[in-house]
């Protein structure tokens, strides 16, 4: 196994965030990695395109993961997020088998962390996870993207 280049695909989940942003959705990407450095799966925010709550960017990169490898076990493989997971997802990382999550910045209203920590799935307990990579890019696009929307709409 080759060591994995954290900011280098981190990079790339933020380009995947810049997609959303240019279409008016919260702008969070997600890249899955194979653990030989191969991209199986990107993603970006789809909810209010799709109207739907399942579109978030780490579903939408492990979907089209398992449809290149034809399976849905991902054993082997990383994803990079720009914003920490919701428990949504983080279960779905979990199910998928995946080896880690890295993500850049925290989310103090819906992510794993600061949800239901004890509804998470308990099926994989050696899922190693990073935060902080490029951190400052992923919470700087964030916040510029809901300064604008309370600009918008005349909020403070």
């Amino acid at each position: 196994m080759k060591k994995l280049n954290h900011e280098k695909f981190m990079s790339l989940a933020l380009r995947q965030a810049e997609k959303a942003y240019a279409i008016g959705e919260v702008p969070i990407g997600a890249i899955v990695v194979h653990e030989n450095g191969t991209i199986l799966g990107r993603g970006y925010n789809k909810m209010e395109g799709r109207n739907c709550q399942t579109s978030h960017a780490e579903v939408i990169a492990i979907q089209k993961a398992c449809k290149k490898i034809g399976d849905w076990r991902l054993n082997d493989c990383w994803i990079y997020v720009t914003l920490e997971p919701c428990v949504m997802c983080m279960g779905l990382i979990q199910l998928s088998r995946m080896k880690g999550v890295i993500f850049g910045t925290q989310s103090p209203l819906f992510g794993f962390e600061h949800g239901n920590k004890k509804s998470l799935p308990t099926t994989k307990t050696d899922l190693v996870i990073q935060e902080g990579i490029k951190k400052r890019e992923c919470t700087q696009i964030l916040q510029t993207f809901f300064q604008e929307i309370r600009k918008r709409k005349g909020i403070r």
